[in-house]
């Protein structure tokens, strides 16, 4: 078993080779699928709960409904309020949180390994996770927050600007809702619909575990089996359906500021595509790279268009977008548009160089310790890993799967997922 390895990670030069952590997979005894690495460089246990159960499985009409269900988790189970949740945690010296994205449901709690603190905290979280009570007044207030919070950012043209796009890139498709949902969505969602949501998602083969921390194994397989113990077995979501291609878009939205926001966005790939390594080579080029990239150079230093211009890929379930953005003053669209599309075109065209594609190898592998220098940084990665399958041995060969892509294979992988007649713009900002 390797120990210490967060720790022997950051202590390493460039150049020389990374031991990854040992990742160990099982399910539990009703069929939650868990992944756990053993380090004892802390006294504590990091896990993630991640269930199929965000945005994209919001029912017609009831946008908001996930992050709803997921967020209220926490406000009572039992004889137990919200109060006295939050107190059984604080007073254990627990940290919990929820968050919804597109694909993920995620439940967080952080709390020390000690068995006087990690037995209660965690028989605790497997009862709001398996019976939340879900009251009548908590919804009220959580749904006049989330109408609160829509208000505000939809005062934003970046916020207006990306709700249009994915509208656009994914119309009809579940990836186009947001996990705040919307004013009609919010209205419209009863304690019932709660309820309903949660029976149907909230099931161990619905779930993935995540562990990091001071457990062996057989004290992390009895705090699995203690998680989901209580959940139904139920059934994994249903594949959501595949994303469309669709023609090239431009729509401009008027709005009272002085900078204007640009998207331009693509049909892409799913996180399990075998070009994903090539594409994070090519966009770390192109726009990921910060002051060494495409964009930011010629938008930036040349242009002096933007203070910044940068783009990626966000391969999800199904197809997931490429995404490029950039901020410029109002009079300036038109001409930060044309060398934003024009830099794309080519890169698509002809790839990046010899020097560009081995800059970016460089920059990403020894980046790559820093994704997994902490607990908490390293329970994401293997919530990640195990909610879109991905192989154990991902941490392991990370870096020879980087190392191993070729310009040829760049070339071969932008031009078959990115094409400008397939690019979607969005403007949003003032004449």
């Amino acid at each position: 078993m390797k120990r210490n390895f967060l720790i022997c990670l950051l202590l390493l030069m460039p150049g020389q080779a990374i031991a990854s952590p040992d990742v160990h997979h099982w399910l539990t005894d009703n069929g939650a699928r868990v992944y756990f690495i053993e380090t004892h460089a802390l006294p504590m246990v990091d896990m993630r709960l991640v269930f199929d159960a965000a945005g994209a499985r919001d029912p017609a009409g009831r946008n908001g409904l996930a992050m709803l269900t997921n967020d209220m988790l926490l406000d009572g189970t039992g004889d137990l309020d919200s109060k006295a949740v939050a107190e059984g945690f604080e007073n254990k010296g627990a940290e919990i949180s929820t968050s919804s994205l597109r694909d993920m449901a995620i439940v967080s709690l952080r709390t020390l390994s000690d068995p006087r603190y990690l037995e209660p905290v965690s028989n605790l979280l497997a009862q709001l996770v398996a019976d939340p009570s879900f009251p009548q007044e908590s919804l009220d207030r959580e749904r006049s927050r989330a109408l609160q919070a829509l208000d505000h950012a939809l005062q934003n043209p970046g916020t207006v600007a990306k709700r249009k796009l994915f509208s656009k890139l994914y119309a009809g498709h579940p990836y186009a809702n947001f996990a705040i949902g919307t004013r009609e969505g919010l209205k419209a969602i009863t304690r019932q619909d709660l309820v309903d949501f949660h029976r149907r998602y909230y099931t161990a083969d619905n779930l993935v575990i995540a562990l990091v921390g001071d457990l062996d194994m057989a004290q992390a397989k009895k705090l699995a089996n203690r998680i989901s113990g209580k959940l139904g077995k139920g059934k994994r979501a249903e594949p959501l359906p595949q994303v469309p291609a669709i023609a090239a878009d431009e729509t401009r939205v008027d709005f009272p500021s002085t900078q204007s926001h640009i998207m331009l966005a693509h049909i892409a790939v799913k996180r399990s595509d075998p070009r994903v390594f090539a594409l994070k080579v090519g966009n770390h080029a192109l726009g990921g790279g910060g002051f060494q990239s495409r964009l930011m150079d010629e938008i930036r230093e040349k242009r002096g268009l933007s203070y910044g211009a940068h783009s990626y890929f966000l391969p999800m379930q199904q197809k997931g977008p490429y995404l490029a953005s950039l901020q410029t003053k109002n009079k300036q669209v038109d001409e930060a548009l044309t060398v934003t599309r024009d830099v794309i075109r080519e890169f698509i065209d002809k790839g990046p160089s010899p020097e560009e594609v081995e800059m970016a190898k460089k920059n990403i592998t020894g980046g790559f310790p820093l994704t997994i220098d902490s607990n908490k940084k390293m329970v994401g990665t293997l919530a990640m890993m195990g909610f879109y399958d991905l192989p154990v041995d991902y941490l392991d060969t990370y870096i020879d799967n980087i190392n191993a892509v070729s310009r040829e294979q760049v070339i071969k992988a932008m031009k078959s997922t990115l094409s400008m007649d397939g690019m979607v713009t969005v403007v949003v900002g003032g004449k």
